[in-house]
């Protein structure tokens, strides 16, 4: 089986103090610590596990600068066979739909049988999956945490709202939203980071994909970032000390004082 898995360079917020840029349209990236997107990694990692029991292999691709070759060379390490950069001046500003474009004139120079993104990246739209499944015409399902792969078809289990499990059978190829929890990804060591060092990644640009470049970029973009902001902060937390009972007796004072209990 042939597995693309799409991975993506995003801002680490363990290792970041997050703020505005100066016009107020996006967060300040200079000196930001990246890293690769973790709904990711788990996708990774349940690609690994199905070629391991049924044969195959794992490829990762990545829309982004020279410096996104990082993470493909991570997930390498991890595992997967290849790695595929997508890069090109003409990329840059390019919304949801111009990604999931540029990642389907790359699919469409390979022959995968499925195709495995996050479930959501830095912004949080959750939407690449299913507007990469809709441009490729092919069956999707997001929210994935359970695959079993079953001949020319699988099965995956999403998670639904109640903590249920909804489970579809799908045929190949299809397209993939994974879930955290699916499973563990596993350690990267630094053996596999030199052992990935010197692999030679190709880089496709839009020439190479056959794409015009005013259909992918800040031009084509349907989606435009206006303002961002930070939420104001409220009152700080008044912190009770005492024993157990004496903190549970304040609590319910300042509940009742303040019209939470009657």
């Amino acid at each position: 089986m042939e597995i693309l898995v799409c991975v993506k360079r995003v801002p680490d917020t363990s290792e970041n103090e997050i703020e505005l840029n100066s016009t107020g349209n996006d967060i300040d990236r200079d000196d930001l610590v990246y890293s690769v997107n973790e709904w990711d990694n788990y996708a990774v990692e349940e690609a690994l596990q199905i070629v391991d029991k049924v044969g195959g292999s794992v490829t990762v691709m990545t829309v982004g600068d020279d410096e996104s070759e990082e993470v493909l060379r991570r997930e390498m390490a991890m595992g997967a066979d290849k790695g595929v950069l997508l890069c090109d001046d003409a990329f840059e500003g390019a919304d949801g739909q111009g990604i999931a474009t540029i990642l389907k004139a790359a699919i469409d120079k390979g022959n995968y049988d499925l195709i495995m993104t996050g479930a959501q990246a830095d912004d949080g739209a959750a939407q690449l999956g299913g507007m990469l499944a809709a441009l490729m015409d092919v069956p999707y399902a997001s929210l994935v945490n359970s695959i079993e792969v079953n001949g020319d078809k699988i099965t995956v289990g999403r998670e639904v709202e109640g903590g249920n499990l909804e489970m579809h059978e799908i045929a190949l190829p299809c397209v993939l939203s994974i879930q955290t929890g699916i499973n563990e990804p596993r350690y990267v060591g630094i053996r596999g980071i030199r052992k990935v060092a010197s692999v030679e990644i190709p880089a496709w640009g839009a020439g190479d994909l056959g794409l015009d470049a005013a259909t992918v970029g800040t031009a084509a973009a349907r989606v435009k970032r206006q303002d961002y902001f930070l939420p104001d902060l409220g009152a700080g937390a008044e912190m009770l000390e005492g024993d157990t009972e004496e903190i549970i007796a304040k609590l319910i004072e300042m509940l009742k004082a303040k019209g939470g209990l009657k």
